[in-house]
Parts: structure tokens; C-alpha cells; sequence
């Protein structure tokens, strides 16, 4: 596929005007001023267009789609206790699927190629991530249970273990299997241990949820006199390359933690306002030298996986707090969303647009009222943009949604079968 006389974000994050962008099979083979030479099937008219590199979704539950606007207007631990874990217990693998599909189809409509996600039923997820195109880092989010308090003796370790051998097989290369402990407070320091131990023996990304709110943060100081993030550390846990969702109640000493052990923080900004537990310390952390990332967290705490209006949130959220309208400028806003998500994937071939890349690209249409008039086209979309503004989302190489339609999902059904599983649960649960 050639594009042709378009406006790209290119692998420094500059607008550059005029060019072409040859896709093909699953790579960009050319980047130019010039029509290249000889047929290459379908030609796109990018008049008026800017192609992004693909967002990447660093932190997500995307069956939890299935819960959208389930338990609102609870504090963390309320809200999984009450309305999320007896919820959750009545899904079946093919609901994980149905919902895995949903929470897919949000995202390549709001430009994302890629998520790193933490569920159960991670089986029906890979074949949910087959069927549609995608990518994924995918993790069982393990958790200490006191009938079997050994890993291996866990439904998630031995769903790890199979789809490690599912990936190994993949010729795409699409799906990467990672590492999950769920949260400090929902495991013990043995289960730590032994999850650091398989991490580095499995050579694995470990994919946990760090510091989200003060009393989970403060409840670990009392237990262990350290912080979630002084504990993770010497029990072994960030010795591998590490995914810290939300990292809210991060300290100082614990900033120093992340930037010499390598930690990946996962900005979460809707989820993190809405379920009342902060703003992250994101410019600290910059400043620092830390790759932050943005996730959308699960579109029951979020309510929505809209990607295009979490980068926006982000921006304001972290100009509003710090009090610097420079910061989060629009190249840095998009970098965060693109190559270092692609880098905390391990995913070295993706996340700008360059010749030998991935062709993970997302072009929006900037012939609507409230993207002109064009001073800065970046500005634009990231501060103006809606996902609707998308008119494409490819991923290595194969359009998945252009124009409003999804061509690897039949959205009709999954609306439908979504539906479907709501009304069973509720039943079952009164």
C-alpha cells in the first residue's frame, strides 16, 4: 500500500509535509518526497491527513469492558470487593472472549496497536487478539491464595506456562506473554519471591500494579516498614524489567527505585481521578529520566479504553498540577504513547514511523471543524483530536478499522453478546 502526499510524525516527533510512506507486507519500506517507482496495489490519498505512529496501551483489563458502569462511585478496595471480584467469578472463558473483542474494538477506533493487559482466561484473550489484529503483552494477574500458596500450584502460573508455549508458535510475533502479580496487597511475600524467581528464570517482563492509592501505599509501611516499591525491590521483583501501573503515591526514594532498577511507570490518569486516588508524580519522574507510559486501565474504572482522550487527560491533567504549560508538550505527550510503549513491550521495531518499523500507523482526518484552522497539526490532534477524527488504524500492515468500519470484528455481534452476558450475571448475582 502507498500513501501518498500526506503530512507523517516522523521517528524524532516533527511534522514533515509532503510525503510518501510505502507499506509492505507487515513493514514501512519507504519514507519520501517522491512517488516511488513500480505498482504497489492500493494507493491512499492522504490530503489532508496525518499519519501518527500507532498509541500503545500500556496498562489495561480489557474484559472488564463486560463491567462497564458496574459499582460506581466507590473507593478502590470497596469497588473490587463488593461489585468487581463477585462479578468477575461468574465469567466464563467465552465471556473473556466476547469481552476481550469489545474492549479491542474500542481501542483500534481510538488509534491503538498494542496493550499490555492483566486478566484471567488469558487463553480466550490471545484468540481474541489473533481474530482482530492486534497486539499484546498478556498476563495472568497473580494472586496469593491460601489453599495453594505456591505459584505453581496457581491456575495463573499454568495459564502462563501454556500460552508461553502458545507465543513461541506465533510466526507474528503479535502476541508476547508477560508476567503478572496483581498487587502487594493482594499477595504475600513468598508468592513475591517465587513470581521474581519465575520472572528471571522465564527471562519475562513483570507486569504490577504499584502505589495506586494512599491507604494501599501507607498499609504496606505499616506491615513491612517499606514502601510497595522498597518491598518489590528486595524481594527480587524489578531484578526483571518491570510495568508499575499508576505509581500515585510514589516517594521520593522510591522514584530513585524505579529510575535504577529500569521500572516502566503507567501514567493512568482517568482511572486514577475517578476512583479518587491522585495524580502520579508524572513530571518527577520525567525529570528523572523515567520512560513514563500511559495506560487507560479497565473501562470499569475509567469508564472508556479511548485512548486519544487519555493522552489529552494526561497533557492537561499534569500542566493543571505542576503548574507548567510547557510541560507535556505535544511531541514529549506523544512519545509517551508511542515508543515507550512499544519499548516496555520489548517491542524494538515499533512506535515511530521509520523505514524497517512495524507499519503500526493511525491517520486522522483533519478536515473537521475543530481541527482547523492547522497552525501546529500536532497540537491539533492531541489537544483537539477525538477518536472519531481517526479514519484508520493499521497494524503490521493490515488495516483493522478504516472510515468508521472494523474489518477484522463484527461489532454488531459482540454489542450484542456483551449485552447478553450482563443480563445472565446480574441474574445469577441477586
Amino acid at each position: 500500500m502507498l500513501i501518498k502526499n500526506t503530512c507523517l510524525v516522523n521517528e524524532s516527533f516533527q511534522v514533515e509535509r509532503g510525503k510518501y510512506i510505502l507499506i509492505e507486507n507487515d513493514r514501512i519500506s519507504y519514507i519520501g518526497d517522491k512517488h516511488p517507482e513500480g505498482y504497489f496495489g492500493e494507493t491512499y490519498n492522504g490530503e489532508n491527513k496525518v499519519v501518527l505512529p500507532g498509541f500503545f496501551n500500556n496498562h489495561c483489563h480489557v474484559p472488564m469492558t463486560l463491567l462497564r458502569g458496574y459499582g460506581e462511585g466507590l473507593p478502590l478496595h470497596r469497588w473490587l470487593a463488593e461489585k468487581m471480584f463477585p462479578f468477575e467469578a461468574k465469567l466464563t472463558g467465552e465471556d473473556i472472549y466476547w469481552g476481550s473483542l469489545l474492549g479491542i474494538a474500542e481501542m483500534i477506533k481510538s488509534g491503538v496497536v498494542s496493550f499490555t493487559d492483566m486478566y484471567f482466561e488469558i487463553e480466550m484473550m490471545a484468540q481474541a487478539v489473533s481474530e482482530s489484529g492486534i497486539k499484546v503483552n498478556l498476563s495472568h494477574g497473580l494472586s496469593y491464595n491460601s489453599k495453594k500458596p505456591s505459584i505453581f500450584e496457581l491456575q495463573g502460573y499454568k495459564d502462563t506456562e501454556r500460552l508461553l508455549d502458545i507465543a513461541s508458535r506465533d510466526k507474528t510475533g503479535r502476541l508476547k506473554i508477560d508476567i503478572g502479580l496483581h498487587a502487594e496487597y493482594t499477595s504475600r511475600e513468598s508468592l513475591v519471591r517465587e513470581v521474581a524467581h519465575y520472572a528471571r528464570e522465564r527471562n519475562l517482563i513483570v507486569h504490577t500494579h504499584l502505589s495506586e492509592t494512599q491507604g494501599e501505599h501507607d498499609n504496606c509501611k505499616l506491615k513491612y516498614g517499606k514502601t510497595p516499591a522498597e518491598y518489590f525491590a528486595e524481594c527480587g521483583l524489578f531484578d526483571q524489567p518491570t510495568t508499575a501501573a499508576h505509581c500515585v503515591w510514589v516517594e521520593d526514594s522510591d522514584i530513585e527505585i524505579i529510575k535504577s532498577k529500569g521500572v516502566v511507570p503507567v501514567h493512568c490518569p482517568s482511572s486514577n481521578m475517578k476512583l479518587g486516588s491522585g495524580f502520579a508524580p508524572i513530571k518527577q519522574m520525567i525529570e528523572a529520566g523515567i520512560p513514563v507510559t500511559i495506560g487507560t486501565d479497565g473501562a470499569s474504572s475509567n469508564n472508556n479504553l479511548n485512548m486519544v482522550e487519555e493522552i489529552y487527560l494526561a497533557a492537561m491533567i499534569n500542566k493543571g498540577s505542576t503548574q507548567d504549560p510547557e510541560f507535556m508538550y505535544p511531541a514529549q505527550l506523544l512519545k509517551l504513547a508511542t515508543i515507550n510503549g512499544a519499548r516496555a513491550q520489548d517491542r524494538e521495531d515499533c512506535g515511530s514511523i521509520k523505514v524497517g518499523n512495524k507499519a503500526d500507523l493511525v491517520i486522522f482526518d483533519m478536515d473537521k471543524p475543530h481541527l482547523q484552522p492547522v497552525f501546529d497539526e500536532l497540537a491539533n490532534i492531541l489537544y483537539s483530536g477525538q477518536s472519531d477524527d481517526i479514519c484508520m488504524t493499521m497494524i503490521d500492515g493490515q488495516i483493522v478499522y478504516k472510515d468508521g468500519e472494523f474489518k477484522t470484528i463484527d461489532i454488531e455481534k459482540v454489542m450484542h453478546k456483551a449485552v447478553g452476558i450482563k443480563e445472565r450475571i446480574l441474574s445469577e448475582l441477586v
